[in-house]
């Protein structure tokens, strides 16, 4: 399974989730970096020192941070959405299809109803 590193904004409830299906996630929160204002690009450049690709659903300032520089484990964007188990099974599944996450951005969009 992926190795993960959630941001600031990305809901908890679908960290546990995703560990729950078997993914190894590191929240910011986890790592001490909770409540900091920690820029984003030090948060990538964390998440590559620890070999972990990003969760967030931060998009438009990691869509840039891909587009500036794909040397990155890989980042994987997220609608925001209130329904934490589609989510965590729409990550969940989208990893699987990815095969390796490694320089990729990677967009998880909630459904349309």
């Amino acid at each position: 399974m992926a190795r993960l590193y959630a941001d600031e904004g990305f809901p908890r409830q679908v960290s546990r989730l995703l560990k729950g299906l078997g993914h190894d996630v590191l929240t910011v929160q986890e790592a001490g970096q909770g409540n900091k204002r920690i820029p984003d690009e030090t948060v990538l450049a964390f998440a590559i020192s620890q070999s972990r690709a990003v969760l967030t659903v931060n998009r438009g300032d990691f869509i840039r941070l891909h587009k500036q520089n794909s040397d990155h484990i890989g980042i994987i964007v997220c609608t925001e959405d209130t329904d934490r188990h589609g989510l965590a099974n729409r990550v969940h599944q989208t990893i699987l299809e990815a095969g390796t996450l490694a320089g990729k951005l990677i967009r998880v969009n909630r459904p349309n109803l």
